[in-house]
């Protein structure tokens, strides 16, 4: 924080607890003990009595405590405390005592193949954790995902389902461009190319209409879904051919992605979890596929 605001945290933090102070010795003792102070309500009287001594005492070793917390943490403005302690710093040496208490246990699963380990209690609880902190967000707690966000419990990998691939997306995380045709097909071209894809997955589809989409669909999408449109996880293509639609597969839906395109980003863990996490976290991502 600016020395401005710093200053003006101190003078207001001292400032208060000289206040206080002020008020418990300015109230300590009273003219009158034992006398009422003239105010009355509902028949109770109010009497001129001091503070109770422990209440007193009790407050006051409140405020001495409060001075030794603001010598000893940082508490005043940019004064750091003497203790030096932070929250960065907290985190880091917790971190560092769970890395010495779990890092045999993680180096162990590391050295199980990802297959093997999905099979595993006790790791894939370590995974289901780390599935909640880092993954539930977008994909759900139980990873069926939602609008916009794979289901990775329906076995449809569009960026490939091997062990590396896997690995490769949880680390490094992807990045999906669908372009936008508005600009190059008009609407009877959007019209037409949704019939194909309609007819594609093996939907109910004006057959004139997917005819004339099918040479569009050839000239402008085929190089990403390929000629059959079962896609290439290698470019992250979605096959169009089954019934899982990422944004979903009413016409409406799939005209809206023609005329509009997406892009959807993964983001990469590489830089949060270290390799025998992403490791465990691979194992547990494959075993809901198989769920």
């Amino acid at each position: 924080m600016s020395s401005a605001f710093s200053l003006f945290v101190i003078i207001g933090t001292l400032g208060s607890l000289v206040v206080f102070t002020l008020l418990l010795l300015m109230n300590r003792k009273v003219s009158n003990p034992g006398q009422t102070t003239g105010h009355e309500y509902d028949g109770i009287e109010e009497y001129d009595n001091p503070l109770p001594a422990w209440w007193f005492w009790g407050f006051l070793l409140s405020i001495v405590f409060a001075l030794g917390y603001l010598i000893y943490y940082p508490g005043l403005g940019n004064f750091k405390g003497l203790s030096g302690w932070t929250s960065a710093g907290q985190l880091a040496q917790q971190q560092a005592d769970a890395d010495e208490r779990f890092g045999p246990i993680f180096a162990q699963y590391r050295a199980i193949p990802v297959e093997e380990l999905a099979t595993v209690p006790a790791a894939l609880r370590m995974g289901q954790r780390l599935f909640a902190t880092n993954c539930a967000q977008c994909h759900g707690s139980a990873g069926t995902g939602s609008y916009g966000f794979p289901n990775l419990t329906d076995g449809e990998w569009q960026w490939g389902k091997s062990v590396e691939q896997v690995q490769a997306t949880l680390q490094n995380g992807r990045v999906a461009v669908m372009p936008a045709w508005a600009g190059v097909l008009d609407a009877y071209g959007i019209r037409d190319v949704t019939e194909y894809v309609m007819q594609l997955s093996g939907r109910d589809a004006i057959a004139e209409q997917a005819l004339a989409g099918q040479t569009q669909f050839n000239q402008l999408c085929a190089a990403c879904h390929g000629a059959d449109g079962k896609g290439q996880p290698m470019l992250g293509a979605p096959d169009l051919t089954n019934d899982r639609w990422l944004y979903g597969g009413s016409r409406e839906q799939i005209s809206d992605v023609l005329r509009n395109g997406r892009n959807g980003r993964m983001p990469g863990f590489s830089d949060r979890l270290d390799e025998d996490r992403i490791h465990i976290l691979n194992a547990y991502v494959r075993s809901l596929s198989s769920q």
